[in-house]
């Protein structure tokens, strides 16, 4: 079985990381480069994405959306993992290792993910706060102990088990939320992990895509 040609992907109208191919859309698009998926895209802007209309697609309010026909779907994982299970190249065909390559996805959703996020919450919503060094130190320790534990996993393997999979990708997708904050150099293997994905192919195909419309969208 595999998807229907072009299937629909939902993204910011003007995104808020300026173009470094931080929001969710991100994961979805290097997705399907990475299976040789083409795609569409349909801008929507913060108020809309408030609306009914999109509400009925994503019921938080928030992007990426998926569309393919008659099948609309709405979180990252979700939407990744229906990729891979339709084509070939993001999962393994060993059942013991595709399992491996699902847990891993959970798991930087799950685990690793939830504490990434947590920092960019103080760091925009708390700043002000008398007590914002100290609870930026706490979220930044947490952080550290995701990383040691996932550095400590990696060792000296280019992916976290076996060949590329969509848990290596969902993995990095969540590391680069790390941009500009430091924290990922502290952990050399796991700076050069993000970097060895980053220079895929596909990787690169899809930020080029998103930055050209960041671009296009900036110039209207």
């Amino acid at each position: 079985m595999t998807l229907q040609a072009n299937p629909t992907v939902t993204v910011f109208e003007r995104s808020p990381d300026e173009g470094r191919g931080l929001a969710r859309d991100m994961r979805v698009r290097w997705a399907l480069e990475e299976v040789g998926q083409p795609y569409d895209v349909r801008p929507v802007s913060f108020a809309a994405m408030k609306e009914p209309a999109h509400r009925a697609l994503h019921p938080f309010g928030q992007i990426p959306t998926f569309v393919d026909g008659d099948l609309s779907l709405f979180e990252t994982g979700a939407i990744v993992l229906h990729i891979a299970s339709h084509h070939e190249g993001l999962l393994p065909l060993d059942a013991d290792a595709h399992a491996r390559a699902i847990n891993w996805m959970f798991a930087a959703l799950g685990t690793i993910e939830p504490t990434i996020v947590d920092r960019e919450v103080v760091l925009y919503l708390e700043r002000s706060e008398s007590w914002f060094e100290q609870r930026l130190r706490t979220v930044e320790d947490r952080i550290r102990g995701r990383l040691n534990d996932l550095s400590r996993r990696l060792g000296d393997a280019d992916w976290l088990d076996g060949a590329f999979s969509a848990g290596d990708l969902m993995t990095v997708d969540v590391l680069r939320r790390l941009d500009g904050s430091g924290l990922l150099e502290e952990y050399p293997s796991l700076y050069a992990y993000v970097a060895r994905a980053e220079a895929r192919p596909a990787f690169n195909r899809a930020f080029d895509a998103q930055r050209a419309f960041f671009n296009a969208a900036g110039a209207m």
